[in-house]
């Protein structure tokens, strides 16, 4: 069963941040994470085949940005289903947008990327990253049936981001995360080593 980040049980994990600052990662500097997942996006990177290499979309996100997307995705599965109430469009929405108060990117313990090859070419994923799940018909989630080239790509960056101690949110392909309340929640942390932190 897939958890999302509205989920109670990921609310519910304690969070006592370990106090590491927002930096830049090596590779892509424009993108700041917390030190400890920055260091483990460089492994990462190391573990990937000869002429494939990492795209970093989005890192940190401010609060303010966070909540600017909730609102503006919430109003689309507002016209996309009008007969939901709050509740089941906030459920709706965590499928591509987090809570404020648990959200990975809002900690900096999020990273949000692709693969590209020698030339800087994107390579297929199935979806385009950001692609919601009313865009994509689904296709964004991880283990989507999507055709064998995407498959192959998709489990490529999988194995590199998950050697370095990284999880996957199931309904974004292109969204990792290491030290956050779901992150916990996953590999059975007892808390989160990041909250909400400001740049």
């Amino acid at each position: 069963m897939t958890i999302l980040l509205a989920d109670p049980r990921v609310h519910a994990v304690p969070v006592l941040d370990n106090g590491e600052p927002l930096v830049p990662v090596p590779f892509a500097p424009r993108i700041a994470v917390r030190a400890g997942l920055a260091a483990r996006l460089v492994e990462a990177r190391g573990a990937l085949p000869p002429g494939v290499d990492l795209r970093l979309v989005e890192g940190h996100r401010s609060e303010a940005d966070q909540l600017g997307i909730i609102a503006e995705y919430t109003g689309e599965l507002r016209a996309a289903y009008p007969d939901a109430d709050e509740a089941e469009l906030a459920t709706l929405s965590s499928r591509f947008v987090s809570p404020v108060a648990v959200a990975p990117h809002v900690a900096g313990a999020a990273i949000d990327l692709t693969l590209v090859d020698a030339d800087g070419r994107e390579l297929w994923m199935g979806t385009e990253v950001d692609a919601t799940p009313e865009q994509s018909a689904g296709a964004c989630w991880f283990a989507a049936d999507v055709d064998p080239e995407a498959r192959g790509n998709r489990e490529l960056l999988a194995a590199a981001l998950r050697g370095a101690g990284l999880v996957n949110y199931p309904t974004e392909w292109w969204h990792w995360s290491y030290g956050d309340r779901y992150w916990a929640l996953i590999t059975g942390a007892g808390h989160a080593l990041y909250g909400p932190v400001a740049a």
